[in-house]
């Protein structure tokens, strides 16, 4: 059984509302990747469209949007996600997952977007 924990972000008035997503909702996440829309009106939000921004898996480890599939790899990273940079040009490896949603991702980000007249979801 799938089960992801979704944080829609609201722009317009800067909240967050946590939704716990499973079965078939959470079947409907697995494939979708970076940057993919998809239709907020299950989830509370009726007449709008919301975009995942990332997320991560059951250890903590981010998803990177420049990263394809669903795999972990070690890059060298000068910058977030994954790496927040002490100093100026400081680079590190750190371990990532691509941008693809798969079953062991836990927590997806997404964020509110209006759904425009004419486009289909």
């Amino acid at each position: 059984m799938v089960e992801f924990k979704l944080v829609l972000s609201n722009p317009a008035d800067g909240k967050s509302k946590t939704i716990t997503v499973a079965d078939a909702q959470a079947q409907s996440f697995i494939g979708l990747r970076i940057k993919d829309e998809f239709n907020a009106d299950a989830y509370g939000f009726p007449g709008q469209m919301a975009v995942i921004t990332g997320g991560s898996d059951k250890s903590g480890i981010p998803l990177r949007g420049d990263i394809p599939g669903g795999s972990k790899r070690r890059i060298l990273l000068a910058g977030p996600p994954g790496y927040k940079p002490k100093n100026d040009g400081e680079r590190q490896r750190k371990l990532v997952r691509g941008s693809m949603i798969t079953e062991d991702i836990v927590q997806i980000n997404a964020t509110l977007t209006v759904a425009q007249a004419g486009k289909k979801s």
